[in-house]
């Protein structure tokens, strides 16, 4: 065995948490400049100026991210002389904003607090960043050896935010699930891989008992018991379990049919813009359950997802029969499905997807 290193999310979370910021981030000096999001940086500045009131610590800067999360907004907030002269930074916002600023961190070797301000996924507990070009489109995963330092999740700050984020989120962190135990089934796994696949039903039970009541909740802008077990499934036991699986930073363990599912409805213009990311995942979960022969669990995910209005059909993500070639052809040639202990052909999601339409149809009686 060759020696390695693991290191995984340190976080608090609370309704008033940002107050635990001195304790932590005074150790690592004095200057602060935080990078994010334009709304989400409105949403928390004043409330971080008052953490820190009392304290060795201040923001010297509060800078906009760009946009993308690429390697050119890097690029041009590596040029700022605040930043440069900035003992610690600060990524406040969702994913976009957070990958933006952990890799900004890690190519100035600094270190780097994150503030999320929506429970949509898991970039603020995670060791990796996802990169896009100045267009939008793909380019890479960005990996790097550690999580950020520490992620300050304050549940009254999310739970103002819009409703849609937490909805999506759900259906993203449930598949997370189940790709990772299909993908691994029947393997002798190393124990971090193992490990990582094995808690990865926390990212599945706690939404199950508790997604319902979060999203309603949320809805009224009310921190519960039920919305901080949602918000900490979405945000940190996601990102534990994609560090342990994605050790080697390779994606077998971490992707799967559901993903490849997202991929292939969002060729299609209308679905990339007018959906998020988890909507589509959570509907593709429904056809690897059926492709897998689960039925128990596909009932279970289906009854769910009716009562919280993420999709069971294809016309919820606004596809049509003449459209599932296209959608069934580009699924299945999606690098995601490679490491599966079936293959899984264009024959079998056609049938995943008329079982489903017979489903549905039965279930709308």
């Amino acid at each position: 065995m060759e020696n390695y290193s693991i290191y995984l999310p340190s976080y608090s979370i609370g309704e008033d948490i940002y107050r635990k910021i001195p304790e932590v981030c005074e150790p690592y000096g004095r200057r602060i400049v935080a990078v994010g999001g334009k709304r989400a940086i409105a949403s928390v500045k004043e409330l971080l100026l008052e953490a820190v009131r009392d304290s060795s610590l201040v923001f010297e800067d509060f800078l906009w991210y760009g946009g993308e999360s690429s390697y050119e907004n890097v690029e041009a907030l590596m040029a700022d002389p605040k930043v440069q002269s900035a003992d610690m930074l600060f990524a406040i916002g969702g994913g976009k904003a957070t990958d933006t600023t952990k890799c900004l961190a890690v190519r100035l070797g600094k270190p780097v607090f994150t503030v999320p301000t929506i429970a949509s996924n898991c970039s603020a507990c995670t060791s990796v960043s996802i990169m896009y070009n100045p267009d939008g489109s793909f380019r890479e995963p960005f990996f790097f050896a550690k999580p950020p330092v520490h992620a300050f999740i304050q549940t009254s700050v999310i739970a103002k935010t819009p409703y849609c984020y937490m909805w999506a989120g759900i259906g993203d962190t449930y598949a997370k699930y189940f790709e990772s135990t299909i993908s691994s089934r029947g393997e002798n796994l190393v124990h971090y891989t193992a490990l990582g696949v094995g808690m990865s039903r926390m990212c599945y039970e706690p939404l199950m008992q508790y997604g319902r009541k979060a999203l309603e909740d949320q809805k009224a802008g009310r921190v519960s018991w039920e919305f901080e077990q949602t918000v900490l499934a979405i945000i940190v036991t996601t990102a534990v379990v994609s560090i342990l699986v994605t050790t080697e930073h390779i994606i077998d363990y971490n992707t799967g049919l559901a993903h490849a599912i997202y991929y292939a409805l969002t060729s299609f213009p209308h679905i990339e813009e007018g959906h998020l990311h988890g909507e589509l995942v959570g509907f593709g979960v429904l056809l690897l359950l059926l492709i897998d022969g689960q039925k128990e669990e596909f009932e279970r995910v289906y009854a769910f997802n009716r009562s919280v209005d993420l999709p069971t059909s294809i016309e919820d993500v606004e596809i049509t029969e003449k459209d599932l070639p296209d959608v069934i052809k580009k699924a299945v040639s999606m690098k995601d499905i490679d490491h599966n202990p079936y293959v899984i052909t264009e024959a079998m999601l056609t049938k995943a997807f008329e079982d489903l339409a017979v489903y549905e149809t039965g279930n709308l009686k």
